[in-house]
């Protein structure tokens, strides 16, 4: 018996009960507050995400950077109307993003930070990726007639399926893989931490976008080497980023962690590289919640291909549903992939069945101070 890759237990059980104590206190709403406010409360929702996306358009938080700022010099910095922008961040500051410390002064805080570009992590890219005209217009427009039918609303918008979209729009191309690198900054570094990669040499990190993910592993284990495969436009976007980086930086370790990494242009449902030895791991993060159960059954089979001959395992980063009352996070995530994609987030009798049809056994699922899980497979 092989021996377990979790690591760090009680980390990933503590995160765990405070998700849950945390999914009970955003109920408190729903009991504290009479119905039919609490329902315009939701229903006016829209409001504050628009306000949140217009700031980072705008990017007040790295313009304000470390110090008090007027409005007045804010709307100068920004090219805003002074009146205007003084509305917008007595509302976000009334949602706690930015704080006013005098009249018509503010400042960044706790949450506004998470937007500055001069800090990492940050999630700007995610919150204007969310709230693009490609994103939200489906939401607004064609939800309801998808609901009614089940077909995809991001197609019966846009005419085209998410990536076939992203292949001939080059900039919402550009905003979704920065948005997708910037996903450490919500799930954490656990993938890096809890996981015992001591017992592997090479990753293979299929759907890797720019390697971000890959990167924090390599920077952990020194010992570890990568393969980060994607589409083509994504793998050219990803070198020139890091030879941006490397000129920029300077330092050591980036030198080293990217003379262990390479790219490699590919498609999980046609070809990957191959397995060298049972020391190899293909991680699929992300990927397949992302695709119908036709498609995801294509790519683990692709994968099982590679993966077999060498005896390599396969890690699937990805959410586990529970079978009824879901929180609001994973039903949320749900949601989007409904809006966007023909994929879903699945239970783990789903994922089971998805396994079987491939040939593959679970033989251990590590959990993570995360919202996902690691599900580690074998052939």
């Amino acid at each position: 018996m092989s021996r377990s890759l979790q690591r760090r237990p009680l980390i990933a059980r503590a995160f765990a009960v405070a998700a849950r104590l945390a999914d009970r206190m955003a109920q408190w709403p729903n009991r504290m507050t009479p119905p039919a406010f609490r329902l315009l409360q939701i229903g006016s929702a829209f409001w504050q995400s628009r306000a949140l996306y217009v700031a980072a358009r705008l990017d007040v938080a790295s313009v304000m950077a470390e110090a008090p700022c007027t409005v007045e010099t804010l709307a100068t910095r920004v090219g805003a109307d002074a009146a205007a922008l003084a509305r917008l961040l007595r509302m976000l500051a009334a949602m706690g993003v930015f704080e006013e410390v005098s009249p018509g002064v503010y400042r960044n805080n706790k949450l506004s930070n998470g937007l500055r570009t001069d800090q990492q992590p940050n999630v700007r890219a995610m919150v204007l990726m969310h709230n693009s005209p490609e994103m939200s217009a489906p939401w607004f427009n064609t939800l309801e007639a998808s609901i009614r039918t089940g077909s995809v609303p991001f197609q019966s918008q846009h005419g085209q399926e998410l990536f076939d979209y992203m292949d001939s729009h080059p900039a919402f191309d550009a905003l979704f893989a920065e948005a997708m690198d910037s996903v450490e900054a919500l799930t954490g570094d656990s993938f890096a931490t809890e996981f015992d990669w001591s017992t592997f040499d090479r990753l293979i990190d299929v759907g890797g976008s720019k390697g971000t993910k890959a990167m924090a592993i390599l920077k952990r284990h020194p010992h570890l080497h990568a393969v980060v495969v994607d589409r083509a436009s994504t793998i050219e976007a990803a070198q020139r980023d890091w030879a941006a980086q490397q000129t920029k930086a300077k330092t050591a370790d980036l030198d080293a962690c990217l003379a262990r990494m390479r790219f490699e242009v590919g498609d999980a449902r046609h070809s990957l590289p191959s397995a060298r030895n049972k020391r190899d791991a293909y991680l699929l993060s992300a990927v397949l919640h992302g695709f119908d159960d036709p498609t995801a059954l294509t790519i683990l089979r692709q994968v099982a291909t590679a993966a077999k001959p060498a005896q390599a395992r396969i890690i699937l980063l990805e959410m586990v549903m529970p079978a009824q009352q879901a929180d609001f996070t994973l039903a949320s995530f749900d949601m989007q992939m409904f809006m966007g994609t023909r994929g879903r987030e699945r239970t783990h009798a789903e994922w089971q069945a998805l396994f079987t049809q491939a040939n593959l056994t679970l033989t251990e699922v590590v959990q993570l101070a995360s919202f996902g899980k690691m599900m580690v497979l074998k052939g």
